[in-house]
């Protein structure tokens, strides 16, 4: 056997042994190392059926129900098992479907691993219980299909939409985000208390696993059930809002632009949250409609979706005032019996900052109860320059520290997305504001933040809780919509229960507290008088350069042991007193006494009635 021979044989066995190498590794490969062949493999004998949960409902502070879950159907289907000589007509009659929608409903790409002949797949989804109950009564008709129950929500009441929230079909990134927890086709909350808490309400998927042949037919449950699994319904979620006294502040806001808070003091429970314009947040239910009214409330131009209570940034006007006095008090600036002169406005370097006619001003109290311009232009000024005139950055950051002590400036923390945080200015935000350049910024430059005006924005929320504040004389606790879980021993979050205290002496509320009683017996609020509740409120007038100005109120009451504390704001409300003062003062009586007087009827149908959303 010559040497070449012999190299050429032994060439031949090393291609060989390569070849049975590469071989045998796919082998191993695809019975070992890729799972992906044998789950496709076990997928043709065994069928998995997903057991969905019933989501855990909401009640309100008085267990009456806000949320439920509705039925709803997908209806699956196993190509194989499919007989050609099925009724297609009839079929698609009795789902209100055409002959194209059935045909591309089972149009699939079969040669991708996310579809298979032997494996059920979603053929049409959304299906209406009464559809569903039709179709049942045919479905022996049709072998290859099946009927999976899904449940949607429903609300019987109309009202708190951006609370609530809603559901949306989980997206790629949540799948990525949250791996085995969803599968395509799930749904998540996605806004309000339905995203908040998801994780409570969603319960857990259950399921059960079915024995097929080969030629996809069901034989039996796979290991006599014992790796099947039950659905764990979500928990029930107790809320803390007043759905009564919330569909009462809807009414009131009706055909307005604005928002109501209210708030318990004692614990920080949001009583109500109200956005307007809102919507029917059935009109979001898992339907087939769905898409139209969402394209419909997106393309509003009132937007409705937009939340107001917590997401429009607002000058709280003479609300303000009182925080004004608080600090200037506690800074040693004013003291509560300091009379300030007005004679209509205030006057700095040959200009004059209108003011309206009222008692002369000897003292917090009666600052507070007529709302004196002239008052908190001087006690801004005197914070401000606690350093000197020409040193304004030592005052502004030394207001601004108190400010956030106050909860402004930033997030709350309410317990639903999106809240925004409002705006503290401080010497930063005014030297970024008016550059050297341009000349120094000082105290006169910047003093309309003493009434509420200027660079100061802030939300209802913060509004509704700043009047906490006061009716706490010094604390508040975040605000939050949750109360409990029904039938569950989970506590909620920590942070809710915990005591924020403002650093301010508990005597200097007393003279901010009587002014604004006084502003309703004598002062500017006199139009919120009850005469049986003592209400303690405060009017402002957001200024708006583009249009007519802002209404707004924020209140508490009793005075002593306080249940309720309230902010309003209407836009292009014109007066605090118009509109804003009015509605606080109905929703307070309506919570306090259940409902409103007689002879009070004539405040509420002006209320009722009014129409601002075509205001400029």
């Amino acid at each position: 056997m010559s040497d070449n021979y012999r190299e050429r044989s032994s060439v031949v066995k090393l291609l060989f042994f390569i070849a049975a190498g590469i071989l045998l590794f796919k082998a191993l490969q695809i019975q070992l190392l890729d799972t992906s062949y044998q789950a496709r493999a076990s997928a043709t004998a065994i069928d998995k059926y997903v057991l969905y949960p019933s989501r855990g409902l909401i009640y309100d502070r008085n267990k009456k129900l806000l949320v439920n879950n509705n039925a709803m159907y997908d209806l699956k289907v196993t190509y194989n098992q499919i007989r050609p000589e099925m009724d297609t007509t009839k079929f698609c009659e009795l789902l209100k479907i055409n002959r194209k929608t059935f045909k591309n409903n089972l149009d699939k790409n079969f040669r991708s691993r996310r579809y298979s002949k032997s494996v059920p797949f979603v053929f049409m989804s959304k299906i209406s219980a009464e559809t569903c109950a039709r179709f049942m009564e045919h479905l022996h008709e049709f072998p290859g299909f099946s009927i999976q129950l899904r449940n949607v929500r429903g609300y019987p009441h109309k009202n708190a939409a951006h609370v609530l929230g809603y559901l949306n079909e989980v997206n790629q990134e949540q799948l990525e985000k949250f791996p085995g927890q969803y599968a395509k086709g799930d749904y998540i909350g996605a806004m309000g208390l339905e995203a908040a808490y998801e994780k409570e309400l969603r319960g857990r998927k259950g399921a059960k696993y079915i024995l097929k042949d080969n030629m996809g037919r069901e034989v039996g449950p796979y290991k006599n059930g014992k790796q099947d699994s039950v659905a764990i319904s979500g928990k029930d979620l107790i809320s803390t809002l007043d759905i009564d006294l919330q569909g009462y502040g809807e009414q009131l806001m009706q055909n307005k632009t604005g928002s109501i808070v209210a708030i318990e003091p004692a614990s920080g429970e949001i009583l109500t949250m109200i956005s307007t314009p809102t919507y029917d947040p059935n009109l979001l239910t898992i339907n087939r409609h769905r898409g139209e009214a969402f394209s419909a409330l997106l393309n509003d131009t009132l937007k409705p979706f937009f939340d107001r209570s917590i997401m429009a940034k607002y000058p709280p006007g003479s609300i303000f005032k009182s925080v004004v006095a608080l600090v200037g008090m506690q800074e040693k600036v004013l003291q509560p019996n300091r009379f300030i002169p007005c004679k209509m406005g205030y006057f700095y370097n040959g200009e004059m900052r209108k003011c309206h006619d009222h008692p002369p001003p000897y003292n917090v109290e009666i600052a507070m109860a007529h709302s004196c311009n002239a008052y908190f232009f001087q006690t801004i000024r005197d914070i401000v320059e606690i350093d000197g005139f020409y040193k304004p950055q030592k005052g502004v950051d030394l207001f601004s520290r108190y400010l956030y002590q106050f909860g402004l400036g930033t997030p709350l923390g309410v317990d639903i997305p999106n809240e925004r945080e409002g705006n503290v200015p401080t010497s930063a935000y005014y030297d970024k504001l008016y550059p050297k350049a341009n000349g120094p910024w000082y105290s006169p430059t910047i003093m309309s933040i003493g009434i509420g005006q200027g660079e100061v924005e802030m939300t209802t929320l913060q509004m509704a809780n700043l009047a906490a504040v006061m009716a706490n004389r010094g604390y508040y606790y975040t605000p939050h919509l949750i109360k409990a879980f029904k039938d569950d021993d989970q506590d909620i979050p920590s942070k809710f229960r915990e005591k924020h205290s403002i650093p301010i002496k508990p005597e200097f509320y007393d003279p901010v507290v009587e002014g604004m009683e006084q502003a309703l017996l004598k002062g500017t609020a006199r139009v919120a008088f009850i005469k049986d509740i003592a209400i303690c409120g405060k009017t402002g007038t957001s200024q708006n350069p583009h249009g007519k100005d802002h209404s707004v109120f924020f209140a508490f009451a009793p005075k002593e042991n306080p249940q309720i504390a309230i902010a309003v704001y209407v836009e292009h409300g014109i007066w605090g007193a118009t509109y804003a003062a009015p509605i606080a003062s109905l929703m307070i009586e309506k919570y306090l006494k259940g409902s409103v007087d007689p002879s009070r009827n004539y405040l509420e149908k002006r209320m009722l009635e009014a129409n601002l959303t075509s205001a400029p």
